[in-house]
């Protein structure tokens, strides 16, 4: 029997032409009926698709009907049930994000690839850095920071200098983005289990937004974030072409 397929499309035209050719050859069932859910996109797709998906425990193959596609495999029309037949899986915990705003209200989100804070206004940020309750950075100056895991750590993180993480490493990244004080300071590689906490100095004058896969809180006065080890994604790759292969080969560019 072929796997029972759903398929999901972002509105480019690209995927949403993608999704007419592929439901003509396959059978099409729900996302809570499929052994596979189909994703047909970008890499922001990809996200979108994951966290929408996450109550289930169905693994996600994506295609590339975007622009870069590291979450995606090449697209192709014939030959998806071989293809999945063949398939490796990569597992990712995603971040849980608990963020506190200045008024007392709290807003949690969960991040596949980072949680990141950054300033509001005209003037740099001001952050306290605590991790498993001890305080490691009494004030770090700077457009921002984040916390990134292996699967992010080639997104935003890459971009602000931080480190490309292997997939099965256990290791979060923690990046300043444009650090003023400490000038130097490049951060840091935090164990997975890690409790960290930014504090932010002077909200009135130096207001902070936090985000979370582009799921924004603003005025935030504290951030809590954590491993989400009780959410597991599962994404399938062709072999030869899955998570691990693509984070050594970007070093190598």
């Amino acid at each position: 029997m072929p796997p029972k397929l759903a398929f999901m499309a972002s509105a480019a035209p690209d995927a949403q032409e993608a999704l007419a050719a592929l439901t003509w050859r396959h059978m099409a069932v729900t996302a809570e009926e499929a052994d596979v859910i189909i994703a047909l996109g970008g890499d922001g797709f990809m996200l979108q698709t994951l966290h929408a998906t996450q109550h289930l425990d169905t693994p996600v193959y994506g295609m590339n009907r975007g622009t870069v596609g590291f979450l995606m495999n090449t697209y192709q029309v014939d030959g998806l049930v071989a293809r999945l037949d063949q398939a490796e899986m990569a597992v990712l915990n995603p971040l849980r994000m608990t963020a506190t705003r200045s008024d007392g209200s709290v807003s949690e989100a969960l991040a596949i690839n980072e949680v990141s804070l950054l300033r509001q206004g005209a003037q740099a940020a001001k952050l306290r850095i605590i991790v498993d309750g001890k305080q490691r950075l009494d004030e770090l100056v700077c457009d921002g920071a984040m916390l990134s895991t292996p699967a992010g750590s080639t997104a935003y993180n890459y971009s602000a200098h931080g480190p490309i993480l292997p997939i099965g490493s256990d290791v979060l990244a923690l990046t300043p983005v444009a650090a003023f004080r400490p000038r130097r300071w490049r951060g840091a590689l935090l164990p997975k289990a890690s409790h960290v906490r930014f504090e932010v100095l002077d909200p009135e004058r130096r207001p902070v937004m936090a985000d979370a896969d582009s799921r924004s809180v603003r005025n935030v006065v504290r951030v809590d974030i954590t491993s989400a080890r009780d959410i597991a994604h599962k994404l399938l790759f062709d072999p030869g072409h899955g998570l691990e292969e693509r984070l050594i080969r970007e070093q190598f560019v």
